[in-house]
């Protein structure tokens, strides 16, 4: 069955499902592209060099680091060296603002890929449901030969479930692994932020 052929079987139900398939791809393809990948520097190599500056008293140049790098805890960090001279509280308290505003932004537009994971199954089986009634409708107006129209309407009410399933199961494969990705970095975040408070409270 081609495209436009799925399409027209389907009926508004598949339409829909399809729209909201193109918004979780395109969510998921910012997401993954433009920020949880926007940068491969480690955080092991990060503060080996903040440090290193740090000691040297070249904290312009730390922040240099923590710019060039691009990731959430490098952000945390910049915040932290920002702040360097004034009480470990202010430098903490900077800190977690940072985090919070990281976090802020690694959770935008997740919510909707997991709405869509959680509601496009059901969508379909509604569509279904819409398609099941219309055969039998088909059957109470023709009468003889009903057994084949009946047949031929559940088949075409079933491709709303497919495609409901079809947009679902990767919406819900990418919402998982973006709930366990934002973990990981604000694990990552804590303990950048732990360490940067270690080494201003040393050079204090």
């Amino acid at each position: 069955m081609s495209f436009w052929q799925l399409m027209n079987t389907g009926g508004a139900t598949v339409n829909v499902l399809l729209a909201l398939s193109v918004l979780s791809l395109a969510i998921i393809v910012e997401r993954v592209v433009f920020y949880f990948y926007c940068s491969r520097v480690g955080r092991e190599r990060l503060m080996e060099e903040v440090v290193r500056e740090v000691k040297k008293g070249n904290v312009p140049r730390a922040l240099d680091i923590c710019q060039q790098a691009n990731t959430p805890g490098s952000r945390v960090v910049g915040a932290g060296v920002k702040r360097k001279g004034t009480s470990l509280e202010e430098i903490e308290n900077s800190m977690e603002r940072q985090m919070m505003i990281e976090v802020s932004r690694l959770e935008k537009r997740i919510s909707i890929v997991g709405t869509i994971g959680s509601t496009a199954v059901y969508i379909g089986l509604f569509g279904t449901v819409l398609g099941i009634i219309k055969a039998f409708q088909d059957i109470s107006q023709k009468g003889a030969g009903g057994v084949s129209v009946v047949i031929n309407g559940i088949a075409e009410a079933l491709i709303c479930t497919a495609v409901g399933l079809c947009v679902a199961v990767p919406a819900v494969i990418a919402y998982n692994y973006f709930i366990k990705k934002i973990e990981d970095l604000q694990r990552e975040m804590e303990v950048c932020a732990s360490e940067t408070v270690d080494l201003l409270r040393a050079k204090a």
